[in-house]
């Protein structure tokens, strides 16, 4: 009913002739190939930037094969162009700098996955008072045993955030015990993107369905983080 998800891994030569480790994430719609996939891209030599730019590219070529099966044609694509997408967008990197800052001064988002909070009310209390002092945005959610803090601020609010949660005595141990957050991991730190919405507010919300939690993300214009970020949560 949702389609399906490719991950694929491949290694690609780069401009220096060093191997380049990329990690490709394909969601086929239900009615694919009439309808492009969603398509994901990291890698850990390429920058944020570059991941996108290769994303932005291989989208362009997903529109000419519109109504044919096209994923293996697109990964010949990158393998073949991946070099040419690195030299143009460190062009565009080095202009950008020039002008401006870069992307410091935007805003950023942050997914964490916590593994469990004993002290419940005042984790959440703790956790609504740093994001309203830091002028946070975004949802703490509750699905079954998944927590999931996603956040949206200034860069700077951001790390801060982040400082705090790991530094801070926020929860109990088995024993009663305060003590510091050391379940948690970071599933994405990221740049807000122009196809992304921004939060108002900072809510709390509990789900009752995996339907109910893919749909915040949907709604917010998160579809590709929940399919790469949460959905592997619950398998």
């Amino acid at each position: 009913t949702h389609g399906i998800s490719l991950r694929i891994q491949i290694s690609v030569k780069e401009v220096l002739d060093t191997d380049v480790l990329l990690k490709l994430l394909f969601h086929l719609p239900v009615n694919y190939p009439s309808t492009l996939p969603d398509i994901s891209v990291n890698s850990g030599q390429l920058t944020r930037a570059q991941c996108m730019d290769v994303k932005d590219k291989l989208l362009e070529q997903a529109k000419k094969h519109l109504s044919e099966p096209m994923v293996h044609d697109l990964i010949l694509w990158v393998q073949q162009h991946l070099k040419d997408v690195i030299k143009q967008s460190a062009a565009v990197c080095n202009e950008k700098t020039t002008l401006s800052k870069g992307t410091e001064d935007g805003i950023w988002m942050l997914l964490l996955h916590l593994d469990h909070m004993r002290a419940k009310a005042k984790y959440v209390k703790t956790v609504e008072k740093w994001a309203s002092n830091l002028r946070l945005t975004g949802r703490l959610m509750f699905m079954g045993k998944i927590i999931l803090i996603l956040l949206q601020g200034d860069r700077s609010s951001i790390k801060e955030y982040l400082i705090l949660q790991k530094t801070s005595k926020v929860d109990v141990d088995s024993s009663g015990k305060k003590c510091k957050e050391k379940m948690m991991s970071v599933l994405c730190e990221t740049e807000v993107q122009s196809q992304h919405k921004r939060f108002q507010t900072f809510e709390i919300k509990e789900y009752s369905t995996l339907e109910e939690l893919q749909k915040e993300f949907e709604t917010a214009g998160l579809r590709t983080l929940f399919l790469e970020f949460v959905l592997p949560l619950f398998k």
